[in-house]
């Protein structure tokens, strides 16, 4: 299935490039980065830790504000958050002393026309039916990040940045958010932004998949991972995709990994 609109675009980001000053002097984070997101496309990013991935995502939610270079969504600039995009992070951040229900509206003012059904619609979307009265430290692991999953898009933004949002879990419980995320993702068609260190996964869910240089982190590479879903990790095309990854992402190595199919 094939959920990307041609020759639309959610998202330019053009000539970027990000620093931190510290105590010690400026410490660069990004470096030119230059990436075009289509309308209901799924990228993944991987890279290294610190390479600034998770950044990058802040920077286009709009949670910083002071960089160089573009960033456009439907050709205008961002220049702080705005309920056109949604983030969701690896700690769940969901409030302890409100419900899933709660929890989920939060975001949505009280006047809001239709405002039970859209938060009720969205537990659904995540699988928490009968579950809206139960706070979350009665919720397990991937029960709680769907709660954030349905809070992040409640407010139907045009991009969802999802900032490893897997991290956590155990690898069984993280493979079942995978197949998840990728239902959500094709019954709303909204655009995701995935950062993950994890290349299985990075393939498993993105239409492309966008390779970070070590800090400052840089666009090495990008994939395209044109295998047809559902897909199979275990296929030979899969395991072609992977290598190609790997080899990317590791060929700066002093030791590079070697990788057979």
């Amino acid at each position: 299935m094939n959920s990307v609109i041609e020759s639309k675009y959610d998202l330019k980001i053009e000539q970027l490039s990000k620093s931190f000053n510290i105590d010690s002097g400026s410490i660069d984070v990004l470096e030119n980065i230059n990436m075009t997101v289509k309308q209901g496309e799924f990228l993944s990013i991987i890279g290294s830790s610190g390479c600034g991935k998770s950044t990058l995502l802040r920077l286009i939610v709009g949670l910083e504000k002071e960089y160089q270079g573009v960033i456009r969504l439907d050709d205008r600039p961002i220049n702080g958050p705005g309920i056109n995009r949604g983030m969701v992070f690896q700690e769940h951040r969901l409030l302890p002393w409100l419900t899933v229900y709660d929890n989920v509206a939060f975001g949505l003012t009280d006047q809001m026309e239709g405002r039970e059904r859209t938060v009720q619609e969205h537990i659904d979307l995540v699988g928490l039916s009968g579950f809206e009265k139960t706070y979350p430290h009665q919720l397990s692991g991937g029960m709680a990040h769907r709660v954030a999953i349905a809070r992040a898009l409640v407010n139907r933004p045009r991009v969802l940045l999802l900032d490893e949002p897997f991290g956590a879990l155990d690898a069984l419980t993280r493979i079942h958010m995978q197949q998840e995320i990728l239902r959500i993702w094709q019954a709303e068609r909204t655009t995701m932004i995935l950062v993950t260190h994890d290349i299985d996964e990075a393939i498993f869910l993105g239409d492309r998949v966008a390779v970070m240089s070590n800090r400052p982190g840089t666009i090495k590479k990008t994939i395209t991972v044109s295998l047809p879903r559902p897909r199979d990790r275990s296929s030979y095309d899969f395991v072609r995709i992977r290598k190609t990854v790997y080899d990317e992402f590791f060929k700066e190595a002093e030791k590079p990994f070697v990788f057979t199919i």
